[in-house]
Parts: structure tokens; C-alpha cells; sequence
């Protein structure tokens, strides 16, 4: 953060006697304070905005397995990145991701409530996939209103509430064979994305 602008200075009441004195010991100490000032700008960092109001909150996760960790961007009116983790309420890790999702990222934490996207993506992988019986393919997915877990926020997230719009996507391949069921995962892409609103308070 920004350190705050320093008040103009006291004036100083001079006498004539040592004006020209105080004016060259002015002087001196200026030359002497000159390389210090420029290291102190050449020192200033200016964090990115981490939130501006108003505008929307854009996020995907991915991951390439079922276990309970994901990658996570957030971008627009947050700009932020780091990891996700499947939880439970009491922040145990959850493996059935039919809770929370506890966005790791590095400004701070925030908490998704999944717990109906998730419900609403496991009844479309029951009548939709595979899609492909012969090869035992597929790729479905599944759309819910998430909300932001109340208190679930902390560092620069610390107060957050809203809700996103997100949509699973799944892309799956299995091995063939016993109708394509209880057979092996080969290869899979777990993307969910969408956008929301995130106020800050």
C-alpha cells in the first residue's frame, strides 16, 4: 500500500546574522540527500489493483485428475492465481468435491459453496456419459449459481460476498470394455469457468 504524502514543512525563522551560513549548510546537506531520495523512488513497488468495484470477476479452474487440487485465475475486476482445494466446511479436505472450494490465491483466501454445481454435474455424468459406447468417450457439462461462503475470506479478500456463474466442463476418455463401466480412467480435462460479482467490504 502506498505510504501516505508527508505535510509541507515548518518554516524556519532565520536571523540575518546566519542566513548565508544556514543557506550553505541548505546546500551541502541537498547534495548529500540527493542519491538517497532517488534510491528511496527507485525503491517504491506499486502493487497491481487487486479489486475495483463494479466491474466483473472472471475465473477458471482446470485440472487433468480427479483429486482434490486444481489450478485457479481470476481476472477482470480481480486479478489473481494460485490453487484450489476441495473442502469440507471445518477446511478438511474434501474428495468428493460436493462442498466448498477453497480458492488459494496470492492475496488471500476465499471460499465457493460448489456443494449444487456439484449435484447438477453428477446427474449429468449419469445419463450423459459416455457419450461414445464404442470407445468409451465423452465430454458433458453442467451449470450452476455458486455463491461466495459468508466470512470464508481472508488477506486482501477479507469481507467478500457475491456469487459466480459457473459451468463444469468435462472431456474424458476411458478404457473400453464391460460396457464402459468400472473401466479405467486413461485421460480427462476438468474445466470450470465463468463469471460474478464480488464486493468487498
Amino acid at each position: 500500500m502506498p505510504g501516505r504524502r508527508r505535510g509541507p514543512g515548518t518554516d524556519l525563522v532565520l536571523s540575518l546574522g546566519i542566513l548565508a551560513a544556514a543557506a550553505g549548510a541548505l546546500a551541502l546537506s541537498s547534495c548529500a540527500a540527493a542519491p538517497r531520495a532517488q534510491n528511496a523512488a527507485a525503491a517504491v513497488v506499486r502493487p497491481a489493483a487487486v479489486f475495483r468495484g463494479g466491474d466483473t470477476v472472471h475465473l477458471v479452474d482446470y485440472t487433468d485428475n480427479d483429486g482434490p487440487d486444481s489450478a485457479v485465475i481470476l481476472t477482470g475486476a480481480i486479478a489473481d492465481f494460485g490453487k484450489a482445494v476441495s473442502v469440507n466446511p471445518d477446511g478438511s479436505v474434501n474428495p468428493e468435491h460436493n462442498s466448498q472450494l477453497e480458492l488459494q490465491l496470492s492475496r488471500g483466501t476465499l471460499r465457493l459453496d460448489v456443494a449444487a454445481l456439484d449435484r447438477t454435474f453428477v446427474e449429468v455424468m449419469a445419463t450423459q456419459f459416455p457419450a461414445n459406447m464404442t470407445n468409451c468417450s465423452g465430454s458433458v457439462s453442467a451449470s450452476h449459481a455458486v455463491p461466495i461462503v459468508a466470512g470464508s475470506g481472508t488477506g486482501a479478500y477479507q469481507g467478500a460476498s457475491g456469487q459466480f456463474d459457473l459451468t463444469i466442463k468435462l472431456d474424458e476418455v476411458d478404457a473400453t470394455g464391460s460396457n464402459c463401466q468400472g473401466t479405467a480412467l486413461l485421460s480427462q480435462m476438468l474445466i470450470t469457468s465463468g463469471s460474478g460479482h464480488v464486493r468487498l467490504r
